[in-house]
Parts: structure tokens; sequence; C-alpha cells
């Protein structure tokens, strides 16, 4: 879900606004810092149209707020960063303001009354089903915005949405019955499944192939970058606390300590987990302590550990800080497992091509594993040349692109994914390849499925009209990018 947003994102949150305002809960999330430009609160103009500090802010905390929720509580800053959630945020407003510049184009205005009606429809604001002034006014507060600031923010929202409307074009009855026969064509065929089980596949290993084929290969088997730490270790085995301290932690703290489902777990269920962070807390100071005597040379190390380059003995936030450094240099105190780590970087051993003995193990799979699907490959082409006198093929039932059943040798999630694929085919007969699957088929007759219902005819105007508007949609954007051109006053966006 989240990486379809992410390479969505530029034509996914186009009226994000009212959608996710009662998402909203945790109050406002602010982006960083930033210098404006040559408008005071004015951080970039797409055409005509200004977008301000305000609208940017709103964006990123409500996307904020939709991930953390999709995350489970889980969703923090150093996750938005690496997501670039503001880069998200900016594509979202500008092309909402590229849709803006051609509603007032349009001459499309919004009155006062619609306005209102907009926000009082906006459930995160409603009472009883009421909405609510307080609770209107308190949301403002929270996300420190002025009432006049986000009116107008909805007041673009419902202008976009009558853009829309003014250039939605329902699908007609031919491409309605274009896509009907698509969907209701019904193809009976002829088929084997070629699968790495075949009795006719045989391998055996040839020692001088194979090291011939590692000759080729062998830039692909690497050793892993290795580091060599001189570690002094702060350990919390005789951290001391009480049941008062604990309990004050885990009040403070609960919101990290979740069950599968996402619910707060209790202080009990929790109890090893919670203790872990406490020790870990108390002890800190103490291993900043040592960590100034180790780089005074006032302390010796405890060990020196040789750790391949992203071992999980190490959070992905040590190794970011381990990146950064070099040899010599020492690393403020670390949480490794349940203890401080400060780490000194003594060696650092760059990937090199591994011995052919090492690798051999590796290479015999990736191997077996080429000379399986050469295999399969030939197998299928000869069951493709004579498929129609062919005796190890399954003859099916007519089939459509909504069949609900699996194929013989086919798991119902691999019929599906065929029969997509062959209802895309345009020669009678083929090979389709699913992951470690090959099916041979042959198309043997064709007709028309006579199921049509008053279901189905509404399925197929609701799909034809959303691919209609999707491919609408797409293109005016990409049309909108050459037409209005952005121009950014502040950097970090």
């Amino acid at each position: 879900m989240i990486s379809w947003m992410q390479k969505h994102n530029k034509y996914l949150i186009v009226t994000i606004w009212v959608a996710t305002i009662a998402f909203i809960g945790a109050g406002f999330v602010g982006w960083g810092s930033y210098n404006y430009g040559s408008k005071a609160g004015t951080i970039a103009q797409v055409g005509e149209v200004e977008i301000s500090r305000a609208k940017l802010d709103l964006t990123y905390s409500n996307l904020y707020e939709q991930y953390n929720f999709m995350f489970k509580g889980k969703f923090d800053d150093e996750q938005a960063k690496k997501m670039n959630l503001i880069g998200q945020a900016f594509n979202s407003v500008a092309t909402q303001a590229k849709l803006l510049n051609l509603a007032n184009e349009f001459g499309i205005l919004v009155s006062d009354e619609e306005l209102a009606q907009e926000i009082a429809q906006i459930k995160g604001f409603q009472k009883d089903g009421v909405f609510n002034n307080d609770i209107y006014t308190q949301y403002l507060k929270r996300v420190r915005l002025k009432a006049n600031i986000f009116e107008e923010i909805v007041r673009d929202d419902v202008k976009i949405n009558k853009l829309f409307t003014l250039l939605n074009t329902g699908s007609v009855d031919f491409e309605q019955n274009i896509l009907s026969s698509s969907i209701n064509l019904a193809d009976k065929i002829a088929y084997r499944v070629v699968t790495p089980n075949e009795p006719e596949i045989n391998i055996t290993i040839d020692e001088a192939k194979l090291k011939e084929y590692w000759s080729k290969e062998k830039a692909q088997y690497l050793t892993p970058k290795r580091y060599v730490f001189d570690v002094l270790w702060t350990d919390t085995n005789e951290t001391e606390y009480t049941q008062a301290q604990l309990d004050e932690f885990y009040k403070n703290n609960s919101f990290n300590y979740l069950d599968s489902n996402g619910s707060v777990l209790t202080l009990a269920d929790a109890k090893e987990s919670v203790v872990r962070d406490l020790k870990l807390k108390k002890t800190k100071k103490s291993a900043q302590k040592s960590y100034i005597k180790y780089k005074k040379g006032q302390v010796e190390k405890s060990e020196t550990i040789a750790v391949d380059f992203n071992s999980p003995k190490f959070t992905q936030e040590v190794w970011e800080a381990i990146n950064k450094k070099g040899i010599n240099d020492i690393l403020k105190p670390k949480i490794v497992g349940d203890r401080y780590a400060t780490l000194k970087i003594i060696e650092v051993k760059e990937p090199e091509v591994m011995k052919f003995e090492a690798a051999r193990e590796k290479v015999v799979k990736k191997y077996q594993n080429m000379l399986v699907s050469t295999q399969m490959e030939q197998i299928a082409k000869n069951t493709l040349n004579n498929i129609k006198d062919n005796n190890v093929t399954i003859i099916s039932d007519y089939l459509t692109l909504d069949n609900q059943k699996s194929l013989e040798n086919l798991t119902l999630n691999e019929s599906n994914q065929f029969l997509t694929e062959l209802f895309k085919m345009t020669e009678p007969k083929g090979m389709i390849t699913l992951g470690n699957k090959i099916i041979v088929y042959n198309i043997i007759d064709q007709k028309l499925s006579d199921r049509e219902d008053n279901r189905d005819s509404q399925v197929i105007l609701d799909t034809m009209n959303k691919m209609k508007d999707s491919d609408f949609q797409s293109n005016l954007l990409k049309e909108l990018d050459n037409r209005y051109k952005i121009k950014k006053f502040v950097k970090g966006i």
C-alpha cells in the first residue's frame, strides 16, 4: 500500500484536505525549518497560484497521520525523512495549484454558502451527526491555523471538485460494449504446466563447466564489507530501579508497547521490554561518561569484534552512524541489544571476489537453477511445437477473465495471474511464465459468455467510467505540467 501511494502520490492526493480532517487526532506535525522568499508566507508559486506555508504544513500533517495510522503508531520523523514526506506533500499541493489555475481560467467560483456546507459535512467536526463549532475551533487551535486560512484551503478543494465535475465525461455504449466483450469472452484451451519437477529434467554437475560458469559470473560473488571494532561495553545488568520508577516510565511511554493488533499492552505483558528500556535510560549517563574516559585513554576496550556491514547485530540507525565515520573514529554510545556500545573503527575490509571454494555452494545452486530453467524452456518449446498432438496437455472448460476456480496444476492465485496474461495475448498459442512455472497454451475454441446480468452491466459501466476518468486526469495533469511552471521560494521541498 505505502509503496503504491509513493509511486502515484502525484495523482492520489489531489483532494486530501477534506478526506483526512477526521484523521487528525494527535495535533499538528511540522516538517522543519525554512527560509521565506520574496513573499512572506508563500513557499512557491505555480502559474498564478501561490502556495502558502500553511497549506503545505497541513498537507504534511495529514500525510504524516495517515502513515502513522497504517504503521500502527510507529511512524516517526526519521521514516518521514527516508520517504521524503515533505516532497510528497509538496507534489500534492503543487498538483492542486495547477488544477486551481485551470479552474480560475474557467471562472469557477465557490460561494460562502457552499464553503460553509462543505465544512459542516466534515465528520471530524461533527458531534452526533451535527456540525459542532467548538470542535472546529479546537481543531484550528491544535493545528495553529486561522479560520480564514483553513477555509481558503477547503474552498480550493471544493473548486477542484467542481472542475472535475465539469470535465467529467462518462463512457458511451460503444466503449462499454468493447469492455463487456473482453470480460465476457470465454476461451477453451489445451495447456500444460511445466515445472522444475518434470521427469525429463536431468541435472548433472560438470565441475569444469561449473568453474567456467563461475569465472564468467564471479563478479557477483563478493565477500561482505566487514568492519573491525574495538568495543567498550556499558552493561545495564546492575542498574537498579524501583517499582514506582517502572510504573512512571510505563505511564509516559506506554504507546511504544503494542500488540499485533496495535493495542497498548499492559505493564504486566510488556514488563520485559519496559524494564530493558528503563535500565537503558538510567544507564545512559554512565555510558556517556565511559565514552569520554575511553576517548581520553583512561579506560581500556572490552573486546575487539569483526562485524559484516548491515549485520542485524546493530540497528540500521547504528550502521548509518558507522557509515559516516572513518578509521580510528570513535562513535558515541549506541544501544546494542540491552546495553551500550562505544565503538572505535579499527579496520574496514572492502568486498572482494570470493575464491571458488568459498563461493562453490552458492554457485552450484545458481548453476542448477540455470540448468533447470534451460531444460524447462526446451520442454515448453517442444510442447508448443506439437501441442495439437500432445497427449500431456489438459483441456479446460470455457474460461472467462473473472474465473474463480483453480486450474489443474495451478493455485487459485496462479490461475488468476495466468488468465490475466492469457486475455492479453494476441496469438492463439504460446507460453506464459509465472514464477518458476511455464504454462504452454493453445486456444482451441472461443465464445461469448451469456451470463451477463444487471449486476455485470453496472460493474462494466462503473469500470469503464473509472478507466476513462483515470486516463483523462492523468493526461490532463501531464498537460498542466507543461502549462504551469513551478517557482520555489524555499529550500528543502
